[in-house]
C-alpha cells in the first residue's frame, strides 16, 4: 500500500470558510480533498496514544461524515495504515495527483499520525465565526459561539511550535474571498502546484456562490454592539494578534453572574433546537440510551438521528 506521508492538512475554526475552500481547492485538476476528516483524530489520545482497533470500527459504524464517504475498512491494517488507506482511496477515486484533509479540531494529533504533514490555516473573524455559530444551532449567543474559533486559534498557536515554517501557510478567509486567484496561486505554489482557474467553477456544481465581499465583515451589520462587546471581551488580544481592528466600542466587563445567565441561555437554546430537529421522542432516546449505555438502542438513535442531520445538509 502506498504511504502518503506528506499528507496536506486545511486547518481552523467551523464556520471559517473552510467548506468554499475545500471546494476550489478539490476543483483543481490535480487536487483530491476530504471534508471533515476529525474521524482520524478524535479517537486518537493527547499523547499520540492510536485507539483500539475494535473499538474504532464500533466508533466508525455511526459516524456520520464517515459513513458519508462509504470508505472501505481492511481490518489487517494497523491505525496508521487504516486512516492512511482513506487518504489513498479518495485519491484514487479521483484519479488525481494531490490529496488533502479539512480538520477543525484536534489537528495537534495530525502530527503523531503523519509526522511529515503539512498545513493550510484559514483563519476568519471571528466575530462572524461567533454570529454564524448560532445559526448551525451550535451555540445560544456569540459569548459562547466564539469559544469554537478561540479553541481553534489557541489550538494553531501551539502546533506551529512544532512545526517549521516551510511546512505551513496561514490564509485569511477575508483575503480569500477579495483576492481568490492571487491567494489560490499561493495556496497552489504551496502545494507544489501551479494555479488552475477550475478553482473558481465550483459554484457550477456546488450551492455555494462565487467569492462576494458581502460576507466580510458581516458582524458590522448583523450584531448589536452588547453582542460585539460580548466577543470581543473574550477573544480581543487575539483578534488583534490575527490583523484584525477592533470595533472601538467601549470595554465590556463580564461578571460571573452575567456569564451564568449566558451559559443557561445557551445551554437553553442548544436544548430547545435540537428538540425541534429530531422530535422529543428521538431527543429522549438518545439521551436515555447514553445515560443508561444500552448500546444497541444507542446505536439505532444515532443512526436515526444522522440520517436527519443528512437531510437538513442537502
Amino acid at each position: 500500500m502506498t504511504v502518503i506521508r506528506q499528507a496536506i492538512f486545511l486547518v481552523g475554526a467551523e464556520r471559517s470558510g473552510t467548506t468554499v475552500l475545500r471546494l476550489m481547492l478539490s476543483h483543481h485538476s490535480q487536487i483530491s480533498w476530504c471534508q471533515e476528516f476529525e474521524y482520524v483524530v478524535d479517537q486518537v489520545e493527547d499523547d499520540g496514544k492510536f485507539p483500539e482497533l475494535d473499538r474504532y470500527y464500533e466508533w466508525l459504524e455511526t459516524n456520520r461524515v464517515f459513513q458519508g464517504r462509504n470508505f472501505a475498512i481492511d481490518r489487517s491494517l494497523d491505525y496508521f495504515q487504516l486512516v492512511n488507506s482513506f487518504l489513498k482511496q479518495q485519491l484514487e477515486r479521483d484519479h488525481k495527483k494531490l490529496v488533502g484533509a479539512t480538520v477543525h479540531r484536534h489537528f495537534d494529533r495530525l502530527i503523531k499520525i503523519w509526522p511529515d504533514a503539512r498545513f493550510i490555516h484559514l483563519i476568519r473573524d471571528g466575530r462572524d465565526v461567533a454570529r454564524s455559530c448560532i445559526g448551525m444551532g451550535w451555540s445560544g449567543n456569540v459569548w459562547t459561539g466564539v469559544e469554537r474559533w478561540l479553541d481553534a486559534e489557541c489550538l494553531w498557536n501551539q502546533l506551529k511550535t512544532q512545526i517549521t515554517p516551510d511546512r505551513y501557510i496561514e490564509v485569511t478567509y477575508e483575503d480569500l474571498i477579495t483576492n481568490p486567484a492571487q491567494i489560490l496561486t499561493h495556496i497552489c505554489h504551496f502545494m507544489g502546484l501551479e494555479y488552475d482557474q477550475a478553482m473558481l467553477n465550483y459554484a457550477q456544481d456546488t450551492t455555494y456562490d462565487l467569492p462576494d465581499a458581502k460576507f466580510i465583515q458581516q458582524w458590522r451589520k448583523k450584531m448589536s454592539e452588547h453582542e460585539i462587546q460580548l466577543v470581543e471581551s473574550k477573544i480581543a488580544p487575539l483578534l488583534q494578534d490575527r490583523g484584525y481592528e477592533l470595533s472601538g466600542l467601549p470595554h465590556l466587563e463580564v461578571t460571573p453572574s452575567m456569564e451564568q445567565k449566558i451559559r443557561f441561555q445557551d445551554w437553553w437554546f442548544r436544548l430547545n433546537f435540537r428538540v425541534q430537529r429530531i422530535g422529543l421522542g428521538l431527543f429522549l432516546a438518545d439521551y436515555l440510551s447514553r445515560k443508561l449505555r444500552i448500546k444497541p438502542l444507542e446505536k439505532s438513535t444515532k443512526l436515526k438521528i444522522n440520517e436527519i442531520s443528512v437531510r437538513y445538509l442537502k
